[in-house]
């Protein structure tokens, strides 16, 4: 039984290896694929891969980048910080055709006009970074993921000029913007990235800029040219379309309606206790706590990740870490005299974010609007509460 192991695992890495040394056909085909949209936010972007097909060598596989490596440790802390190492992943083209026709994503196909000797760098280039000693590496949303190492690949491997020319009707966006484009204006994804990301996610992209979105992908390679003379695509196609689902429900579940909610229950407590002169107190640990929280968060993500896009976010201007120390005085018969003062620096706070806002220094989070009104008529209403008791 040893000796048999000891056979197949010498002719596994025998055959490992010299399947990572053969030589692609005049006939074999590398193409870029762009799979569309999914319904959960991790999936909302699409996804792109590098589909190797070979009928020759029996070769047709997809290598893709951007796979969460789970045996990494500590994983969930890396993840957080943005120190996260991410895998190239490998499969068969059947197995990731059906994957993803189960999940109803659309799947584009375009040829690359490569010459065989470009089409074999291509190929080594992706097998020697499937290696095990080559498989990881650091990934940013913005900057190295699934989409753009297909671009940079693309540009590494090729002989010729790639040459990206702006499509028709082209309007350079601000990354924020791409983003909405792909999670929508009012949806609880939007919501979250409005708030974890900074205004530095709000200036306009580049050209170049705009292929960290496989849709742009497949936009700026079906009209690139290889030295201003031939197409970079020779031929695209669709092998999957997504059929249309009813998403009417999530019109119910929206952050505007749902915060919005919750505004209303903030200003009718607050009107409730004006006319009875009284304050109720767990309304004000609840917002004090709530919004001191987020603000916590909010300068982990600035001051201690490794995240590109979290920095210079000015959500701190309404939810700031410092009102976690309220509370306490919340909590007290009486409160002290500073109180008062930090009330009227958090109105202030909530006047600069607004000009922030007009300004276009920073996009904010569609669903905040009642929640700001809000929280502004609870702090004016403090203030006279306390001055009168």
């Amino acid at each position: 039984m040893k000796l048999k192991l000891f056979v197949f695992a010498f002719l596994f890495t025998f055959f490992s290896n010299f399947a990572q040394q053969r030589q692609l056909s005049p006939d074999a085909q590398i193409t870029v694929l762009t799979i569309g949209p999914g319904n959960s936010l991790n999936d909302a972007f699409g996804h792109n891969g590098f589909r190797v097909k070979d009928r020759n060598l029996g070769i047709d596989v997809v290598y893709g980048y951007g796979a969460y490596d789970f045996e990494a440790p500590n994983f969930y802390l890396k993840f957080a910080q943005g120190k996260l190492n991410y895998l190239i992943s490998k499969h068969y083209f059947k197995d990731f055709y059906f994957a993803y026709k189960e999940d109803n994503r659309t799947i584009d196909e375009q040829i690359l006009n490569l010459s065989t000797e470009e089409k074999q760098k291509l190929f080594n280039y992706l097998e020697n970074n499937y290696k095990p000693e080559n498989r990881r590496y650091l990934y940013d949303f913005f900057y190295d993921n699934c989409a753009t190492r297909i671009r940079d690949i693309t540009l590494k491997v090729s002989e010729r000029k790639i040459n990206f020319k702006l499509p028709d009707n082209f309007k350079p966006k601000t990354f924020r913007t791409l983003i909405h484009d792909h999670v929508g204006l009012n949806t609880w994804g939007s919501f979250g990235i409005d708030i974890a990301l900074g205004s530095v996610i709000d200036r306009t992209a580049t050209v170049n800029e705009h292929m960290f979105l496989p849709q742009y992908i497949h936009t700026f390679f079906e009209t690139a040219t290889l030295n201003n003379t031939e197409n970079l695509v020779k031929s695209s196609s669709t092998l999957y379309e997504k059929k249309e689902t009813d998403s009417s429900l999530n019109i119910l579940f929206n952050p505007l309606i749902i915060i919005g909610l919750i505004s209303l229950c903030i200003l009718f407590f607050t009107y409730r206790d004006y006319k009875n002169n009284i304050r109720t107190n767990w309304l004000d640990i609840t917002i004090f706590g709530t919004t001191g929280v987020i603000g916590v968060i909010i300068l982990f993500l600035w001051f201690l990740t490794d995240h590109s896009a979290t920095a210079q976010n000015y959500n701190l201007l309404w939810a700031f870490p410092l009102n976690i120390i309220v509370i306490g005085q919340l909590l007290k018969p009486k409160i002290k005299n500073w109180v008062k003062r930090y009330l009227k620096f958090l109105i202030i706070m909530l006047a600069l974010m607004t000009f922030h806002w007009l300004g276009g220094v920073q996009v904010f989070a569609i669903g905040l609007i009642p929640l700001l009104v809000a929280l502004l008529v609870r702090y004016i209403f403090l203030i006279q509460f306390f001055n009168k008791n």
